[in-house]
């Protein structure tokens, strides 16, 4: 079985325990205001040109280039066709590290349960090598893909970006009712969550006492993430020749300290 993906980052340290390989999957059913990889959302190859890494050398005016010939790395194709089989083989390159750090592989995107039946496949080839897994979701997909994937789930890294409806639909352009509905279900068979929350000043920061009451009720969260929000990604939206929507106002060191303090003193839970 082939999936599609369109990133896949080693020895990353923010997406579970330990050092892990984070895989992103090309799909998105949301449109983030403040997204941060625009090139996973639609679920088609997408072709960016990074004008400032240009050298000049002309190998984009031969008939036979391909973006990933471009020796400045300035012209890339997002979104690769690969299997299950040939995944595996790179991410076991890396297991040493897994097993010495408490660590593993994270599936990402995009959404990766969009395409739930690959990622089905690649957690238990994983959990049959002995590899600790985590999906990180938006949650904005049937149950019947999350219970594709649960019996192979260690932890899900699962997104809460607004609780009142019409501020998720403003920052998200979709309803957030599938989403809560999916983790309270995540919490009656016991799956071990991460809450993870972005926070972008103006969109959602007043939406930290709501998620916190939210989870409260709530006995399988092992912590909760907060995820300040940053603008590097204006690059990535003029090299796909997209307008930018990201916010300009990032926050303050204390704004996230305070809303931190907020979550714990709501919830009890360890706060990142």
């Amino acid at each position: 079985m082939n999936g599609f993906i369109f990133d896949l980052k080693r020895f990353s340290v923010h997406d579970g325990d330990g050092i892990r390989t984070t895989v992103f999957f090309k799909g998105c059913p949301l449109a983030c205001v403040w997204c941060h990889n625009p090139e996973g959302i639609p679920y088609t190859a997408t072709d960016a040109f990074y004008q400032h890494k240009c050298i000049g050398c002309g190998e984009c005016l031969r008939a036979d280039f391909a973006p990933g010939n471009c020796l400045g790395g300035a012209r890339i194709r997002y979104g690769e066709h690969i299997s299950s089989i040939e995944l595996l083989k790179i991410l076991l390159e890396d297991k040493d590290f897994y097993d010495t750090t408490g660590g593993g592989v994270t599936l990402s995107g995009g959404e990766c349960l969009m395409q739930a039946d690959f990622c089905r496949e690649i957690l238990k080839l994983l959990k049959d090598n002995g590899i600790s897994t985590a999906v990180d979701t938006s949650g904005l997909v049937s149950r019947k893909e999350f219970e594709k994937v649960i019996p192979y789930t260690d932890i899900f890294l699962y997104d809460i970006k607004a609780y009142d409806e019409d501020v998720h639909i403003r920052c998200t352009g979709a309803s957030n009712k599938i989403i809560i509905e999916n983790l309270r279900y995540l919490d009656e068979i016991g799956k071990k969550t991460e809450i993870r929350i972005p926070y972008v000043p103006g969109l959602n920061d007043g939406q930290i006492p709501k998620i916190a009451h939210l989870i409260k009720g709530l006995s399988c969260i092992v912590r909760v993430r907060v995820l300040p929000y940053h603008n590097y990604a204006e690059s990535k939206y003029e090299a796909l020749g997209l307008k930018s929507t990201l916010p300009k106002k990032i926050p303050q060191k204390g704004d996230i300290q305070n809303a931190k303090k907020i979550i714990k003193s709501i919830t009890g839970l360890d706060v990142i």
